[in-house]
């Protein structure tokens, strides 16, 4: 609401004052609300005061006597206080009028009008928006009126109340933001603006192609259908065949109407609108004996491959045990012989120990009985002495006791 300085209209009559003071002389209201006007009001007390009521400036007659006001209206007074209230329900633009408020005596000729009344204005809420948005430009969308009302505003998107609540609404122009908007004043939800609709605009994404049938028999009749995602939609449709410098076809659908081995291949397309385009992702066209020829072809590769990797794995197993066996069986063999060697060192210094015994026995022919069991019986292990060395043993013993 707009308020403006007060103003107090009076005039004396017979040393007495008529006044009528107006809180403002102009008032803001929506389309659809209710609006208050109000007043105080004094005159001669020597008149005896009959009868209040607000009127238009055409006739001099009470808003209630108007069909258009009389079921609209409300008068609320307090004379005593000397108040008093025109409350104005559901007002339209032919409710911008200026309204007096007049006071009747019981003396003839002791009325008054009190000036300059009050300018009732109405306003309409609507939504400012530019009309083309481009995806990932911002943009603002403004809460207008045709004259000043609060800050406290509310923003509605396809019905659903925002959480901004300022004049001006401010867009990112995402492909989400695309809508219907409406705004209204806070207190008067029940009066939005007309919806006004965002459409962000953005070139193709998400181009593909469809193969109908999924299966194709030579001879069959083969459409390619290019679909995409874009605001406005795509109108321009090309397509294209991998391996051949210019365009096959055109339109959304590309029809091959007799499919044979010379049209196999990769087809792709391409979607255009005024914001830009975009290609899609190749695919496969053929019939379906390639097809099977191929599959064929690509399992018998992959087995092969997967048998080879099985049997270079299993050499490869192979070919360490037999390398580490190898190492193994060399060092028992190194060992052996080391064994072995020390084992004949041992032998050789036994010998000679047994000659140098038999010499002594060959002094002493009273100790033979005795040098024999000792032989005997000293080396009981010795049974892995060769059989030539044993018969050496023998044939050296008995020598001694003859």
């Amino acid at each position: 609401m707009v308020f403006l300085p007060l103003f107090i209209i009076s005039t004396r009559v017979f040393g007495q004052i008529w006044t009528v003071f107006y809180k403002t002389t102009s008032v803001c209201a929506l389309n659809g609300s209710t609006v208050n006007m109000s007043c105080s009001y004094t005159y001669p007390q020597q008149y005896k005061l009959t009868d209040t009521f607000w009127m238009l400036g055409v006739e001099i007659k009470s808003l209630k006597e108007y069909p258009k006001y009389k079921d609209r209206v409300e008068y609320i007074e307090d004379r005593q206080k000397q108040t008093a209230v025109l409350r104005l329900h559901n007002i339209t633009n032919n409710d911008e009028r200026v309204y007096f408020f007049r006071l009747v005596t019981d003396t003839v000729g002791q009325k008054w009008i009190g000036q300059p009344g009050i300018q009732l204005k109405v306003s309409a809420l609507q939504v400012k928006a530019p009309q083309l948005v481009l995806e990932k430009e911002r943009v603002n969308l403004t809460c207008e009126s045709t004259c000043s009302l609060t800050d406290a505003f509310i923003w509605y998107k396809n019905g659903q109340a925002l959480k901004i609540q300022n004049k001006t609404l401010q867009l990112q122009s995402e492909r989400s933001d695309s809508g219907r908007y409406s705004c209204a004043v806070r207190g008067h939800e029940d009066l939005p603006s007309p919806a006004v609709s965002v459409n962000v605009m953005y070139p193709p994404l998400n181009t593909s192609v469809s193969i109908s049938p999924s299966e194709i028999v030579e001879g069959d009749s083969v459409t390619l259908i290019c679909s995409s995602d874009s605001n406005p939609p795509a109108l321009n449709f090309s397509w294209f065949k991998e391996n051949q410098s210019s365009a096959v076809g055109s339109g959304q659908s590309f029809i091959i109407s007799s499919f044979n081995s010379s049209h196999s291949g990769r087809y792709y397309c391409e979607a255009q609108n005024q914001h830009g385009s975009q290609r899609s992702a190749s695919v496969s066209v053929s019939v379906k004996g390639d097809w099977d020829i191929l599959y064929i072809i690509a399992v018998c590769v992959t087995s092969a491959i997967i048998v080879g990797c099985g049997l270079l794995f299993l050499i490869i197993i192979i070919v360490h045990k037999r390398t580490k066996k190898s190492n193994n069986d060399s060092k028992d063999t190194e060992q052996k012989k080391t064994s072995a060697g020390k084992a004949s060192e041992s032998r050789d210094a036994e010998n000679a120990s047994a000659q140098d015994d038999r010499d002594t026995d060959t002094k002493k022919p009273e100790a033979e009985e005795i040098a024999y069991a000792s032989i005997t019986f000293h080396h009981p292990a010795n049974e892995a002495k060769s059989a030539a060395s044993q018969d050496m043993d023998v044939s050296v013993i008995y020598s001694g006791i003859r």
